[in-house]
């Protein structure tokens, strides 16, 4: 808290206060004022009488009283304080991350909830396009998707065929017998 400069409106006989604690004062007409501003306390540091009765008489109450929670004791388990700074924003977070949960847990079990529907109706209609694209069977949204592939940039086209080319050349490599020898004991064993 900062003393500010400037009159104070008291009478002079009350330039002791002011001189307990230090701050330099001068009478002009029939008051005092403090020459200088004045610190006279710091955040957390105990305000000594003096102080207060200054503080009183130039009528500047900068006090502010609360509770500083250090912990928190609920059930035989102590927290941190910082529990209790939840917010609104949290909590949604919070319930976000866990709907993801099960939806993913949904979809990997195969145990249907609601927020993994979407999910589900999403992936039959892409199974759906992907056997318009290899049969002759078809329906208005599998055109769309396949005349926007067809539209596609050549590059693409020509990169898709160079990844055939490659698929094929994996193919018959895979294909090519190999002899493994005496490596499950052979046929003898039996």
């Amino acid at each position: 808290m900062t003393v500010p400069a400037g009159g104070t409106g008291l009478d002079p006989r009350q330039t002791g206060f002011f001189g307990n604690l230090g701050i330099a004062t001068k009478i002009v007409k029939a008051q005092i004022e403090i020459l200088n501003d004045f610190d006279i306390i710091q955040e957390g540091d105990k305000v000594s009488p003096g102080q207060a009765a200054l503080l009183d008489k130039l009528k500047i109450r900068p006090f502010e009283y609360k509770m500083t929670v250090k912990t928190i004791l609920q059930d035989g388990q102590i927290f941190n304080p910082k529990v209790l700074s939840i917010t609104s924003e949290s909590i949604l977070e919070k319930f976000a991350a866990g709907i993801a949960n099960a939806t993913a847990v949904s979809l990997g079990s195969g145990y249907v909830v609601r927020s993994a529907v979407p999910h589900l109706i999403m992936r039959a209609f892409k199974n759906l396009a992907a056997v318009t694209f290899s049969s002759d069977y078809s329906f208005p949204q599998a055109e769309a998707l396949k005349a926007a592939a067809a539209a596609g940039p050549a590059t693409a086209s020509a990169g898709g065929a160079a990844a055939e080319k490659k698929a094929e050349v994996v193919e018959e490599e895979e294909e090519a017998d190999m002899e493994m020898g005496d490596f499950f004991g052979g046929d003898d064993d039996y």
